[in-house]
């Protein structure tokens, strides 16, 4: 199965060069281009387990693994999106977005995806820190599709996956100047807790929350 996922990964990294756009969104998502420093080596890129779906839906949503370049630069696309809008992009994020699989995917975590027709349309990470507590971050969807219920679907997968992971908790930093989302994160049973409970760095984070999957 590893083997077969490689190949498929390698194949999929060849078609990556061509730019696409979501015609159905807003966003225009360019191939991934990865600064190529030192800490930062394309070469290193290891995609998760290509075409594994974790969710599919009635609407025709799906949601799965990370898997080739395309995905990736949506994930930066998708995340950059919502941070510029209501606040400024910072280092973390951009460590984080510049090389999504050597930030979550090759320390543990996982990225989901999630698409319709063929298309990323929303997304959320999850990177465990060592404890059996595992932080949901990154979590992104097409300002044009917010408010139809993509978000819940993303975060129920993420939950679910977590678990599958065996993750004990998942934990969660977010600002009040998302009612939303905080709303969302309350109603699958999140609670808020103490600042100095949870080590997030970040100056736009003053929500902080938790959740016990097992």
């Amino acid at each position: 199965v590893l083997a077969h996922s490689a190949r498929a990964c390698k194949e999929s990294l060849a078609d990556s060069s061509a730019p696409w756009a979501m015609s159905r969104l807003s966003i225009s998502f360019e191939p991934l281009r990865i600064p190529r420093s030192a800490g930062n080596r394309p070469a290193d890129r290891r995609w998760n387990t290509g075409d594994l779906a974790l969710m599919t839906d009635s609407d025709g949503v799906t949601v799965r693994m990370l898997k080739n370049a395309a995905d990736a630069a949506a994930f930066r696309a998708l995340n950059e999106e919502w941070i510029a809008r209501y606040f400024v992009l910072e280092e973390r994020d951009h460590r984080q977005l510049d090389n999504p699989v050597a930030a979550y995917i090759d320390t543990g975590g996982a990225i989901l995806i999630a698409e319709l027709d063929g298309r990323p349309i929303g997304c959320v990470a999850l990177a465990p820190d060592g404890t059996g507590a595992w932080e949901l971050s990154k979590m992104a969807v097409a300002s044009e599709l917010r408010g139809h219920g993509t978000g819940r679907k993303v975060l129920a997968a993420a939950v679910d996956h977590a678990r599958e992971l065996g993750a004990r908790s998942l934990f969660l930093g977010t600002s009040r100047k998302l009612p939303s989302a905080v709303h969302l994160y309350e109603t699958f049973g999140f609670r808020h807790v103490p600042r100095e409970t949870l080590r997030l760095a970040s100056t736009r984070i003053d929500v902080f929350m938790e959740l016990l999957v097992s």
